[in-house]
């Protein structure tokens, strides 16, 4: 190709597709480069409050109105009902022993549901990628985004004007790309990884966890065959439910056109245990070792074959370079334990835009600045989930160590709704003054000596540090481990959001909650 691109974006799933629709919002030429070919599978699937935030943040800030309705489940159902996807009203974890069914215990010690939403309609939601990643990059292309798809690409040379890009294409024909900045969006272990032979950095107090996945038809619910006990805030399957067991846990989530994505992320000695590259009969191994996991699979059977990844973690380089950048999504992953991906793509994302906004790229600066602080976010949701690996097997303890997790996600989505970002520095508040380094010293002990998290000094420690940004009530009395959306709590954190009750009730309001609870706000604060 003779033309030089202002940006090549190297991976066509919704990150890579969506920032190359902001950049061409910005009047920025970009060409979308795909190895693969739309529709196909992928994981990766479930949104936050805060994910969600940050994709309407980003549509409409750069005027992408058919972004918005994928934000909530009720507007998606209403306006794209085309794209498969599944209502998540919160997180369900079930904790397990092997060779035991599970039954619903009065006393809460092996459940905890937390609630995201008050009601379904503007719930979270799973995304079924091979609809979700096809339409964002259809989008990329109504833009203006030239695209090519099926391409290898096998060359990387620097030039004076960008980077040149060569490689093949399906028909085995030479393909050739110059561009003047490429943004890598290509996940874990991609293409700038691979030809630039970087090497991995551990991710401190993380297990190097293997997974094993595939979707499903014929997934029985959950609740149809373990009823809940009365007062659960959501039922359990319309969630993101975990099933949590000794050395592992395993995801379930629904889709409404019938499809279930379930997978298993293991530690190594249980890994080894099964032999997970066996695929479906390291499934069927572990399912004989949870019998009522097993029942709600009984009739489940994958629609394609399962997919072994030895190691889910992965952390690439700090390398900026005035030719290059990478998304979150290239440079690092943790574990999809505590559905952290799709926050941390969209707050690089949201960097990278900016950068392009003031027409900072290629600024060392700024290129510096996106690596550092992807960097730091990935290290954030490492200590969390390094934390409740450690745990597994310790349902109490998992729970307590959740609520840094809810406390710091919860509060960081209210800062940011009330356009009161600086209260909520780095990902998990990991820059918060106070929260930050009383969250992360808590967490590496976690990992150190795991019997400290059940002594009534390491809760105590973790109660007050959950108080300092506590919009949630998440140690309030009778709560436990069933927790649904009341806004008490949010109007008695007021003062340290830098808000008041009025402005906090308009933000309900504004985001769809019910009017009874918005105007509950006055009498609950007193």
């Amino acid at each position: 190709m003779s033309r030089v691109y202002d940006i090549a974006v190297v991976g066509s799933a919704f990150g890579g597709s969506l920032i190359a629709m902001i950049a061409r919002r910005l009047g920025r030429s970009v060409i979308l480069i795909e190895r693969d070919r739309h529709p196909r599978f992928a994981i990766g699937e479930s949104t936050t409050p805060l994910s969600n935030l940050l994709l309407e943040s980003l549509a409409r800030r750069f005027d992408l109105p058919r972004l918005l309705p994928l934000t909530k489940w009720g507007s998606w159902q209403r306006e794209r009902p085309e794209l498969a996807g599944g209502l998540k009203r919160g997180f369900t974890f079930l904790h397990h022993r092997f060779g035991q069914p599970h039954q619903w215990d009065p006393a809460l010690r092996n459940e905890l549901l937390v609630a995201a939403s008050p009601t379904d309609a503007i719930a979270d939601t799973q995304w079924y990628r091979p609809d979700v990643d096809h339409f964002f990059q259809q989008e990329a292309v109504a833009l203006g985004a030239e695209y090519c798809d099926q391409v290898e690409l096998t060359h990387l040379d620097p030039t004076e004007e960008g980077v040149t890009l060569r490689g093949t294409d399906g028909t085995g024909a030479p393909v050739l790309i110059r561009s003047r900045f490429l943004i890598d969006a290509s996940g874990p272990r991609g293409f700038l990884h691979r030809h630039q032979s970087w090497g991995e950095l551990p991710i401190p107090g993380v297990s190097e966890a293997e997974a094993l996945f595939t979707h499903f038809t014929g997934v029985d619910r959950w609740d149809a065959r373990h009823p809940a006990a009365s007062g659960v805030p959501f039922p359990a399957d319309d969630a993101a439910l975990h099933h949590v067991f000794p050395g592992g846990w395993m995801w379930v989530l629904r889709f409404n056109q019938g499809i279930t994505s379930a997978g298993v992320s293991v530690l190594p000695s249980l890994a080894a245990e099964l032999n997970l590259s066996e695929g479906a009969a390291a499934w069927e191994r572990l399912l004989q070792r949870i019998p009522s996991v097993a029942e709600q699979f009984a009739g489940a059977r994958p629609t394609r074959p399962f997919t072994h990844v030895r190691k889910m973690s992965f952390r690439g380089p700090i390398a900026p370079s005035p030719r290059w950048t990478r998304l979150p999504s290239a440079m690092g992953f943790v574990d999809p334990l505590l559905s952290t991906g799709f926050a941390l793509n969209l707050l690089g994302i949201e960097r990278i835009a900016t950068a392009l906004e003031r027409d900072e790229l290629p600024n060392p600066e700024a290129l510096a600045h996106h690596e550092h602080a992807t960097e730091s976010d990935l290290l954030a949701a490492g200590r969390m989930i390094g934390a409740l690996q450690a745990h597994f097997e310790r349902p109490a303890a998992f729970s307590t160590l959740l609520m840094l997790y809810f406390a710091a996600a919860s509060y960081s989505e209210t800062a940011r709704r009330l356009g009161r970002g600086h209260l909520a520095p780095g990902f998990l508040l990991h820059g918060h003054p106070q929260f930050g380094p009383e969250s992360a010293a808590m967490l590496r002990e976690a990992v150190e000596t795991p019997n400290a998290v059940v002594t009534p000094g390491f809760v105590e420690r973790i109660q007050r540090t959950v108080a300092r940004v506590d919009v949630g009530g998440w140690f309030d009395p009778g709560r436990d481990r069933w927790h649904p959306v009341e806004t008490a709590p949010l109007f008695r954190a007021a003062a340290s959001l830098e808000s008041s009750v009025p402005e906090l009730e308009q933000l309900l309001r504004g985001a769809g909650f019910p009017e009874a609870i918005c105007s509950a706000g006055t009498a609950s604060s007193q």
